[in-house]
């Protein structure tokens, strides 16, 4: 790859490419109670007809969004398209790696508004993964999905 920062998305037209694309979305960091975002955008994500694979190892086990949750990435029985980053910046360098040693690449890592470490992105994206940060789906698919940007 020529240049890496291309995989690094924050316009529009990348951002609908990925909602287009993706079918099921790893949920890094998700949460059991209704009220916290680690729940909510996963459901609403769910009830746009996108698979969700809850991670978090305090739930391992429990169903969340119609699956098992399990303790890992490393758990989940099927890969995904999208790793929906839940977790502090100062984690993210860990899942980085945890990512890349994979036996299967995601298609994008998307770390949540307020969610940001650009060295771990950098390598993700050096990897051929793009990624987004600091962006929350919930609200970006809503407006790419009011203007029209998610049909095919």
């Amino acid at each position: 790859m020529t240049d890496w920062r291309v995989l690094l998305v924050d316009d529009d037209s990348g951002l609908a490419a990925i909602f287009r694309e993706s079918k099921t979305v790893a949920v890094l960091g998700a949460k059991a109670d209704s009220a916290e975002p680690a729940y909510y955008v996963p459901a609403y994500l769910r009830s746009r007809g996108y698979r969700i694979r809850p991670v978090n190892p305090r739930f391992a086990g429990r169903r969340l969004h119609d699956a098992e949750t399990v303790a890992s990435l490393r758990d989940l029985a099927e890969a995904t398209d999208v790793i929906e980053v839940f977790r502090r910046p100062e984690y993210l360098a860990g899942h980085a790696d945890e990512i890349l040693a994979l036996p299967w690449r995601p298609k994008t890592v998307w770390f949540q508004l307020g969610i940001r470490n650009d060295g771990a992105a950098e390598k993700l994206a050096r990897a051929g993964i793009r990624v987004v940060q600091d962006r929350c789906m919930m609200p970006e698919h809503r407006r790419l999905e009011s203007q029209g940007s998610l049909a095919d």
